[in-house]
């Protein structure tokens, strides 16, 4: 259950309800009791993608065919 606190109090004491919204308390700002907005932490972003990092890390092996036994296998799922 999402705890409700009114504007005046969530600028009085904000450093506090962001650290509980950091420990995953779900925090609701509301004026004259109507929720306005909810603080949440902000997701990690992914790490940036970079086309061939691994190059030269791959054994050839690893382009190989698979043997026909491991696709019968996947095919039978």
């Amino acid at each position: 259950m999402a705890t409700l606190v009114n504007i005046h109090e969530a600028k009085t004491h904000l450093s506090r309800l962001l650290e509980r919204a950091l420990a995953g308390e779900e925090i609701v700002v509301a004026k004259a009791g109507r929720p306005l907005v909810r603080l949440a932490p902000v997701a990690e972003p992914l790490p940036e993608r970079r086309p061939g990092r691994l190059a030269g890390q791959l054994s050839e092996a690893f382009f190989e065919p698979l043997p026909t036994e491991a696709l019968e296998d996947w095919e039978a799922r």
